[in-house]
């Protein structure tokens, strides 16, 4: 018969070993769990729920990642050197999926700023932005009409939030809505560091028709401090070939088309 102090012993050293393997390999699963240490599938959910109170993991179905967290708001220049080439390539190919005449809206950020590069060739098209640096590149374009909301300026972003861009958005219907993001979970969501961005982004979504999410596959499996939606409110992923094979896996099966380049 094993005494609580043993049971509470062998519950410890359980927890510490899960941790070790999750700083090791990145991810657990339930059932490998539960066969390695001898215990139920329902013993060992317990103690990841225990373990994810301590933001020592992150539960996912069937299983748990290694957390990654992205709580720096960093500064737009900054943003721009990391993974440029990436970003290139998913700006280019999100270009391609916009049409004449349509009317989209691009999210602050040195994605959504890779996107803006390829606007120049359309004969017509209406362009709604928050972000001031985008907005002045599309000015040198006749063929784009720009619209800008008011609002308080974000000067880390370089985007303008706040009641008064929440308020003008609403006004408009848009048939795509591209959004650049800082971490990205698939049975999360997606996220940014900042609470004002997240809210007008959850405004831009409910006035798109389709959305776009475009990130290079290292914000994946990180979440930022303000939620903006869950997956099921996106409609397509483009992002580059190294994401995760779980995430792109998880995120089809949900109903996301992803988009590789």
């Amino acid at each position: 018969m094993v005494h609580v102090s043993e049971e509470k012993d062998l519950t410890i050293q359980r927890r510490a070993k899960i941790s070790e393997m999750l700083e090791q390999d990145g991810q657990v699963q339930v059932l490998t769990l539960s066969k390695l240490f001898g215990v139920s599938p329902v013993t060992i959910r317990n103690d990841l729920a225990q373990l994810e109170k301590k933001n020592i993991l992150i539960r996912t179905r069937g299983g748990a990642i290694r957390p990654q967290r992205v709580g720096i708001d960093f500064k737009l220049h900054e943003k721009t050197k990391r993974n440029f080439k990436q970003k290139q390539a998913i700006g280019l190919k999100a270009a391609e999926l916009i049409q004449d005449g349509d009317t989209i809206i691009l999210d602050s950020g040195s994605t959504t700023m890779e996107i803006a590069k390829h606007l120049g060739q359309f004969n017509e098209l209406t362009v709604i932005t928050n972000a001031l640096n985008i907005a002045q590149l599309l000015a040198e374009y006749k063929n784009i009409r720009v619209i800008v909301p008011g609002g308080i300026l974000r000067k880390n972003a370089l985007s303008l939030v706040g009641p008064m861009a929440e308020n003008a958005i609403r006004n408009y219907y848009c048939d795509k809505f591209f959004l650049g993001v800082d971490g990205i979970d698939a049975g999360y969501g997606v996220s940014t560091p900042n609470a004002e961005e997240a809210y007008l982004n959850r405004i831009m979504i409910e006035i798109s028709r389709e959305t776009y999410v475009v990130t290079d596959s290292s914000k994946f499996k990180k979440r930022s401090f303000a939620f903006i939606a869950p997956m099921d409110k996106i409609h397509y992923v483009i992002t580059d070939h190294n994401i995760p094979e779980d995430e792109k896996t998880t995120l089809e099966k949900n109903g996301v088309q992803v988009i590789l380049v």
